[in-house]
């Protein structure tokens, strides 16, 4: 189906066809048949609403753009929740289970439980306000040599071996933030009050409550995401804390500041692995190749049918995301690129989600095959493995970005990129858990920024932040999950553990390592988060016996590649 016909779909035009589905109840003999024809539908529909989206994204000042995709959200998102509802009890109501489906029967019974028909039209206004943040980060630009520039554009700046421009930089990008804060601030009291009447007409105690549900964590607990945080919090703090106070005497400064945690300590250049978008796509196909030849086949598809859109530019959104065109059966990589080392660890990130949905396309079903409603647990292993798997080919050699000695250093500070990615990932998941068990509480901005400070101290003790305490309690205004995807963060803590997991299997033997992730990918949705975790060859878990190695492995690995 052409592009066209599925951005101008209306809601009369596919009606009919779930009231039919719905009348007719699937039996033993047609069951595959009727499961066809709906995901067929919903498949349609989902690559309508993603098309849109990635549209808003692409450019923020399109406004065409964005009421197309409000209108979707109004006309079409809240009538296709109810038939799809409808098409779930449906066959639940059977009491056929499908093979292949035993995952999706079980999110489709907690659906079935938390639906509430009120929670229609504020869950497509959640969505509205997620996009309303968007479209206000999209708007923040630094003034920086006269010119308004796209933050991407200024963070390389925080490299700079020149202390009095990293501050200059540092401080500047605070201040699209900060100026647009009250905005800010109002929409988050908005989110809130939804998120809370969501929770309550679903009868559950709180919004965590309802969010778990959503997010089907059918196999840990908010304990458990604690229990994670603490260990997080006696493992690997006390490594970032010696890391940094190394950092610090390597700079020869009496203080830590913000702006001096991505420059070089030893007064290195930054690594600048491109210069152009053509460039990097030429010699990433190349290390995806190394890494697995059908792999790199898929970016080489990717790349002829214009599913990369990677530039920095004016009016283009924050951040960076793969999704799938789930009828298509493809994805689509979203990112703002301006030519630094953490530009490839973005691109192989989103690249490993990209190899999931390829991976998957085999399977009949959309609900077996959309990387977005496997749990992110895993769907963000297969990105952040695909990090870790295409290590060893990112020197020249390999015809990649680097010389020998840049590559090693590229994966040193991209180890320590994980360590002290876990701390922010618990500082921003321990802050969403105060949140919505203080719900009274966090309607109040000031607290929130409070709570996010202190946060940051305990996960940051070495970064002196006298005298910031207004711009870094803002973080959480610039912390886009907070906003959008509520509780979507400590999934990259978990994934982190079971790439690393993946990568130490890989030490050993890359290609045995290479085949299991794949064969991983390729089941998609039909097996627990334990299960997709045991066959890419990792372990699912929370406490200190299942981090420690991780964490092992990573140290050990900086100290032998400092040593080259």
């Amino acid at each position: 189906m052409a592009t066209d016909q599925i951005l101008d779909l209306r809601w009369h035009d596919v009606e009919p066809r779930f009231r039919d589905l719905a009348a007719r109840p699937p039996t033993e003999t047609s069951i595959d048949d009727w499961l066809s024809e709906w995901s067929s539908l919903t498949a349609r529909l989902d690559e309508a609403s993603r098309r849109l989206e990635v549209a808003t994204t692409r450019d923020t000042a399109d406004t065409d753009s964005r009421h197309r995709y409000h209108a979707f959200l109004d006309e079409i998102y809240p009538p296709w929740q109810q038939e799809e509802q409808r098409l779930k009890s449906t066959l639940l109501g059977t009491g056929i289970e499908p093979r292949g489906l035993e995952v999706q029967l079980r999110k489709m019974r907690t659906d079935a439980a938390l639906y509430r028909e009120s929670n229609v039209v504020l869950l497509s206004q959640e969505i509205k306000l997620a996009e309303r943040y968007a479209s206000i980060a999209g708007t923040w630009s630094a003034r920086w040599d006269a010119q308004d520039r796209p933050l991407a554009k200024v963070r390389p700046f925080l490299q700079d071996v020149d202390r009095t421009q990293r501050e200059r930089a540092w401080r500047v990008l605070q201040i699209p933030v900060l100026r647009t804060r009250d905005e800010i601030e109002a929409l988050w009291r908005e989110v809130l009050q939804i998120r809370e009447r969501l929770a309550a007409n679903a009868g559950l105690p709180d919004y965590r409550a309802f969010r778990w549900q959503e997010l089907k964590r059918f196999d840990y607990t908010p304990a458990d995401c604690k229990r994670f945080n603490q260990a997080i919090l006696e493992l690997v703090v006390p490594v970032v804390d010696r890391m940094y106070q190394q950092r610090r005497r390597d700079l020869g400064i009496e203080a830590l500041r913000p702006w001096d945690l991505d420059v070089d300590p030893r007064g290195l250049a930054p690594l600048r692995p491109f210069a152009m978008i053509d460039e990097l796509l030429s010699k990433t196909s190349s290390v995806f190749h190394h890494v697995d030849p059908q792999l790199g086949g898929y970016f080489d598809t990717m790349r002829r049918e214009d599913l990369l859109d990677l530039d920095s530019r004016l009016n283009k959104a924050q951040g960076g995301y793969c999704l799938p065109f789930n009828l298509a059966r493809r994805p689509f990589i979203f990112l703002s690129l301006v030519g630094t080392q953490g530009d490839i660890v973005a691109l192989l990130h989103e690249g490993g989600h990209a190899f999931h949905v390829f991976e998957m396309a085999h399977l009949p079903y959309v609900q077996q095959r959309d990387v977005e409603k496997i749990g992110a647990e895993f769907a963000e292993v297969a990105s952040t493995a695909m990090e870790l798997l295409a290590s060893p080919h990112l020197s020249e050699h390999s015809g990649g970005y680097y010389s020998e000695r840049d590559a090693s250093r590229h994966i040193v500070e991209t180890l320590e990129g994980y360590l002290t990615g876990w701390c922010w990932i618990a500082l921003v998941d321990a802050f969403q858990h105060w949140v919505y068990e203080h719900p009274d509480l966090a309607a109040d901005v000031r607290l929130c920024a409070d709570r996010y400070l202190a946060l940051y101290t305990q996960y940051f003790p070495s970064v002196d932040c006298s005298g910031l305490e207004p711009e870094v309690a803002a973080g959480w205004l610039a912390t886009s999950h907070i906003y959008q995807t509520p509780f979507y963060y400590i999934e990259y803590g978990l994934a982190q553990l079971g790439a690393i997991q993946i990568w130490a299997n890989a030490l050993r033997d890359q290609a045995s390592a290479a085949a299991r992730y794949r064969h991983a990918l390729s089941l998609g949705d039909t097996r627990s988060i334990p299960d997709l975790f045991a066959a890419a060859g990792g372990k699912l878990g929370f406490d200190r016996a299942t981090l420690k190695p991780a964490v092992k492995v990573v140290t050990e690995r900086m100290a032998a590649l400092s040593n080259r």
